[in-house]
């Protein structure tokens, strides 16, 4: 059986030229941006190199006083994010990308053309287009057929 269409690539699929935020920065640098471009994902930098990542949920937990870490506005970026985050080559194919990603239960992949970072692909990003995929190949279903 020959497919119609190859796998995509991770480039054609990720959010390009993703917002960053640099390791040394306070915290609320961080939860700022996201809150300002609604987003739960930031690849974090250090001198311009990609470093590793931060989410909404890193810094929810980092503020939780339940850890024991120093209060907000003495936390930096570098106190809370993750440094071995899941990296791919934006020539990478999204399935396998979408493989690693369920089996290590990630909720992003940062992309890099080299050693720049290229994009970002979350959960809501797969979502999207799994959402365009099925409507581009599937009919929609009409009326309410749930007992």
């Amino acid at each position: 059986m020959s497919r119609k269409n190859p796998i995509p690539r991770i480039k054609s699929v990720m959010t390009p030229f993703p917002y960053a935020v640099e390791v040394g920065n306070p915290i609320a640098d961080a939860k700022a941006l996201m809150a300002a471009h609604d987003i739960r994902h930031l690849p974090v930098t250090e001198h311009g190199k990609l470093v590793g990542v931060i989410t909404e949920r890193d810094i929810r937990r980092a503020l939780d006083p339940v850890f024991g870490l120093p209060p907000e506005a003495e936390l930096q970026v570098r106190n809370v994010f993750v440094p071995d985050a899941y990296v791919v080559e934006i020539t990478e194919s999204l399935d396998r990308v979408l493989s690693v990603m369920a089996a290590q239960h990630l909720g992003s992949a940062l992309v890099v053309k080299g050693d720049k970072l290229a994009g970002i692909f979350t959960v809501t990003d797969a979502c999207r287009h799994f959402a365009a995929l099925l409507r581009s190949q599937l009919p929609t279903v009409v009326g309410d057929d749930v007992a």
